[in-house]
């Protein structure tokens, strides 16, 4: 049952790097088997990351909200899933200058994408979840996503971004959901 949560959390937290993604591959005039992998691999690797800052994190708060922590791994994750929700109906203009083949505007896009990995690190310190194997399914998750991401973007384009973000975003509010009830219920 633990496999089945980190991997629909992973799903969840790499909706945004494949938004990024898809948009970033409709950016590139040139797209290169190389582009795209690059991109993975920041995406992949921040996703791996954060969750494991935010895990430190919570290990050291845990003890303290030991009592409701099921409360406050529903209330971080449907924030999250909120966030994610409102941010795919923005409507935001592609700037002319963008260019995700610049190493400094891919490293602030990994973290921009990651940002919602650490809170949901926070998270999974308090559901006992083993967190080397949840840092690497979401990093490999992510990698994944985010590379088939590009590729669809320099073929479809936007069509899909803000869907798929608003999705990801619905995924990780269920799942904050199903905590809270199975700690109530079960």
């Amino acid at each position: 049952m633990q496999l089945l949560t980190i991997i629909i959390i992973a799903v969840g937290l790499a909706m945004d790097a494949f938004a990024v993604s898809v948009v970033s591959g409709s950016a590139y005039k040139q797209l290169k088997i190389k582009h795209a992998f690059r991109m993975a691999i920041f995406f992949g690797g921040f996703q791996a990351i954060m969750p494991l800052v935010g895990s430190l994190a919570g290990i050291s708060v845990k003890e303290y909200i030991a009592g409701f922590d099921h409360w406050a791994a529903f209330a971080l994750l449907s924030a999250v899933g909120a966030k994610m929700i409102y941010e795919s109906f923005k409507i935001t203009k592609a700037e002319e200058n963008f260019n995700p083949e610049n190493i400094l505007v891919l490293l602030a896009l990994s973290v921009a994408t990651s940002i919602d990995a650490l809170v949901v690190g926070i998270t999974l310190s308090f559901l006992r979840i083993p967190i080397a194997i949840a840092v690497t399914i979401i990093g490999l998750v992510t990698f994944v996503l985010s590379y088939l991401g590009v590729l669809i973007g320099k073929r479809f384009g936007h069509f899909f971004e803000n869907k798929i973000e608003a999705i990801g975003g619905l995924v990780l509010i269920a799942l904050g959901l199903k905590i809270l009830i199975q700690h109530i219920f079960f």
